[in-house]
């Protein structure tokens, strides 16, 4: 297929994606389907696993990548939000895709959806499927968007669907409780095929779908476990078998069970690929397996400065228990900044028994960003109503490092736009 517009950028496509479409979401298949078909796509690899939830999916994507590259696969990883370049959003045997080839397939988008309007996460979705397609892949490991049975990930039929945890988070678009927000994630299942379910007491709706289709559950808790065994080791289980793995290179207590459910998910996935899953390739994955932003740690001048992509109260929930797992030598401080849909002040309570200094920044400059004012005003009667206010993140940010003395934590959370401005504040030096 001949490529068209090779004279755009990178930039060029993205800023160009994000005017295509009234709306920054827009759920339902149609349209991409519609696109899909233009462009011919098909399988995007040899097996195809999808991975939906809450909170994990980035982690439990990272994990099933690692081991499997470990296995000898060839392996493709969509996923998004990107932290700090687009790139990080498609992998490809471990690569990111380059500017090139991501500008290529968004030029074959373009061209085949004719006046047919696309979102930018569903321009991204074809693209990557584009890519996978051509590089003849083992398996693709697809993060799903937002909810799940109307994503544009959901146009392809996995042969091993994962759901990491169902939370309150997106309620205008899935739903205002766990079981409709779970109904909607149930939806990347598929009938006589594995639902892997990455917590032990996961939604009836999850469990009803998958009865009502023939998808095989398969839960942490009842039919897989994680187990602590000592400071740098766990197992691994499910009935007649057993894996003694190193800790995680992520550091948050979850990750033992998003370890655990991506290995679950691809032994689930072995029997259909006559390849077989060894404990070696479990361990080496498992303590290979990173990603940026995920209780990401650096030090300055004795500071202790700790970044994470938390921005709901589930999310909040695993950074306390890191926080009470990890207590810092001297006071904490919080530099906070969320998108105004989400519900700030439950995190703010979560968090509060273990910051003594609240650090307010805006967002102002993205889409369902705000500005610190209205920020702040979200968080009246929370322990950060009284916090300092900068407009951005990194003055935030200075402000808490600067204020701290040797011992102690600075702790950025929020969002992915909250850790990716603090990143790139602290390599920049500022």
């Amino acid at each position: 297929m001949t490529v068209p517009h090779p004279q755009r950028t990178l930039a060029d496509w993205l800023a160009h994606i994000e005017r295509q479409h009234p709306h920054a979401i827009q759920m339902g298949l149609e349209r991409v389907h519609e696109v899909a078909g233009r462009m011919a796509l098909g399988r995007p690899a040899a097996r195809v696993i999808t991975v939906a939830g809450t909170n994990g999916k980035g982690s439990t994507v990272a994990f099933i990548e690692a081991i499997a590259r470990a296995a000898g696969w060839t392996v493709g990883a969509y996923t998004s939000p990107h932290l700090l370049r687009y790139n990080e959003r498609v992998r490809i045997d471990g690569r990111e895709a380059t500017d090139q080839a991501l500008a290529d397939a968004f030029a074959l988008v373009e061209r085949a959806r004719g006046d047919t309007p696309l979102t930018y996460f569903e321009y991204g979705t074809l693209a990557a499927l584009w890519l996978f397609q051509n590089a003849q892949l083992d398996l693709a490991v697809l993060e799903v968007g937002l909810g799940g049975r109307l994503d544009a990930v959901n146009l392809v039929d996995a042969d091993v669907a994962v759901i990491t945890t169902v939370d309150i988070d997106h309620t205008d678009w899935l739903g205002a409780d766990r079981e409709a927000i779970g109904r909607e994630k149930a939806g990347i299942a598929r009938a006589w095929k594995p639902l892997v379910l990455g917590e032990p007491d996961p939604p009836s709706s999850v469990l009803g779908h998958a009865y009502r289709i023939g998808a095989s559950a398969i839960r942490l808790g009842s039919d897989f476990f994680h187990e602590p065994v000592d400071a740098a080791h766990w197992r691994w289980r499910e009935p007649g078998a057993e894996l003694l793995l190193p800790s995680p290179r992520l550091a948050a207590p979850v990750q033992y069970a998003n370890a655990a459910t991506a290995i679950a998910a691809l032994r689930g996935l072995a029997p259909v690929t006559g390849r077989a899953l060894t404990a070696q390739a479990c361990a080496d994955g498992v303590a290979a397996a990173a990603l940026p932003g995920r209780l990401q740690r650096l030090h300055r001048d004795g500071v202790e400065i700790v970044v994470d992509v938390a921005h709901n109260p589930q999310a909040a929930r695993e950074l306390v228990a890191w926080l009470r797992a990890h207590p810092a030598a001297g006071t904490t401080a919080a530099v906070l900044a969320m998108l105004g849909d989400k519900d700030a002040a439950a995190v703010v309570r979560t968090l509060a028994p273990h910051v003594s200094r609240w650090h307010l920044a805006g967002l102002e400059d993205i889409a369902r960003g705000q500005d610190v004012t209205a920020f702040a005003a979200r968080l009246s009667g929370t322990a950060a109503e009284s916090g300092s206010r900068d407009a951005h993140v990194a003055g935030a940010l200075q402000r808490a490092v600067g204020t701290a003395v040797a011992g102690d934590r600075v702790l950025v959370c929020g969002s992915f736009h909250t850790a990716a401005a603090a990143l790139v504040a602290l390599h920049s030096g500022r």
